[in-house]
C-alpha cells in the first residue's frame, strides 16, 4: 500500500490530494483547493497539503510520495514533478476511463490533449497565452458586469441572441464587451458570446489533434455549463462526431494523475532500490 500526495499550482488554483494506491486499487482519500487571487502560490500549496493530511488524518511523513505539476517543480518537499499534460491525461481517465482526449481549459490558456485508453499522451496543441479563450478573460468579464464565476455558465444558457467577440487578442476583447454593453446587449447574451468564441478556438484545437470519441474536459473552467454547452454546439456545427463530457471532480484531474503517477513512480523505484528523498 502506497501513500500518495498530489500537489498542482496552477495560475488561478492552487490543489492537492491523497490517495492510497494498492495494486489496481486507489481510494481518495482527501482534497483541498484554493483560489490564487495575488496570494503567494506556495504557501497555497502548504495549506492545501497540510488541510489533506489533516482530513486524511494522516502525518507528512505517513506518505511516500509527494508528486506536483503545474508550476510547483521547486517545492522543496516534493518528491518528484510531472508535466501537466501526463497529470491531466491520466487524472481524465480516472475520472472518465471512455476518455480517449483532453480539453484542458484553464486560466491562461487551453489545450487539447489526444490519449489512449491507458492515458498515455500522444499529441497536442494548446492555444496563446495572450488569447482570448482562458479562464482569466472570463473572470475579468464577469467582474466588469457585475456576474459571480459560479453564475457565468447557468446565464450564458439563458442567452436567446448573442454576439460574438472577434478578437483574439484578451485586450481587444474586452474592449468588444465594453462596446456590446454600451449597445445594450443584456448579459447573458454577451457571455453566449464569449463562449461561442471561446468553443471556436478550442474545438479547432480538437480538429487538429484528430480527437474522436469522448473529450474530457479538465481545469478551472471544466464546469462551466455555458462553455460545455457552446463546445458541444460548436462541434455539432461542424459535423465533429464527438461527445463532451466533464465532472464535479475534473479540476482536480492535474492532482489525481501527479498523484497515481506519484504511486507508480514510487513502485518502480522501490523496485530498483533508487527511491529518492524529499528535501
Amino acid at each position: 500500500m502506497t501513500i500518495t500526495a498530489g500537489i498542482d499550482i496552477g495560475s488561478g488554483a492552487v490543489k492537492a490530494a491523497l490517495f492510497e494506491v494498492n495494486g489496481e486499487e486507489t481510494k481518495w482519500l482527501a482534497k483541498d483547493l484554493h483560489r490564487v487571487r495575488q496570494r503567494d502560490p506556495f504557501e497555497l500549496a502548504r495549506l492545501a497539503f497540510d488541510t489533506c493530511l489533516e482530513q486524511a488524518g494522516l502525518k507528512e511523513e505517513d506518505v511516500q510520495y509527494v508528486a506536483t505539476t503545474g508550476d510547483g517543480e521547486t517545492i522543496p518537499y516534493r518528491t518528484g514533478h510531472f508535466y501537466t499534460m501526463t497529470t491531466h491525461a491520466r487524472g481524465a481517465i480516472y475520472l472518465h476511463p471512455e476518455a480517449r482526449a483532453v480539453l484542458d481549459v484553464g486560466a491562461l490558456n487551453g489545450r487539447a490533449i489526444k490519449i489512449d485508453e491507458r492515458g498515455k499522451v500522444l499529441t497536442y496543441k494548446m492555444t496563446s497565452q495572450c488569447a482570448s479563450g482562458s479562464g482569466q478573460f472570463l473572470e475579468n468579464i464577469g467582474r466588469y458586469l457585475g456576474i459571480a464565476q459560479d453564475e457565468i455558465g447557468e446565464l450564458s444558457k439563458q442567452a436567446d441572441d448573442p454576439e460574438k467577440v472577434s478578437s483574439i487578442c484578451a485586450v481587444l476583447a474586452e474592449t468588444d464587451v465594453i462596446n456590446m454593453v454600451s449597445r445594450e446587449i443584456t448579459a447573458p447574451n454577451i457571455l453566449k458570446g464569449i463562449h461561442l468564441s471561446m468553443a471556436g478556438r478550442l474545438s479547432r484545437l480538437l480538429k487538429a489533434i484528430g480527437a474522436d470519441g469522448t473529450i474530457m474536459v479538465t481545469g478551472g473552467l471544466a464546469n462551466d455549463a455555458g462553455l460545455v454547452a457552446a463546445l458541444e454546439e460548436d462541434l455539432r456545427a461542424q459535423n465533429v462526431l464527438t461527445s463532451v463530457v466533464t465532472h464535479e471532480d475534473s479540476i482536480y484531474a492535474g492532482v489525481i494523475g501527479a498523484a497515481l503517477w506519484g504511486a507508480f513512480r514510487y513502485e518502480r523505484l522501490k523496485q530498483l532500490d533508487t527511491l529518492p528523498i524529499a528535501s
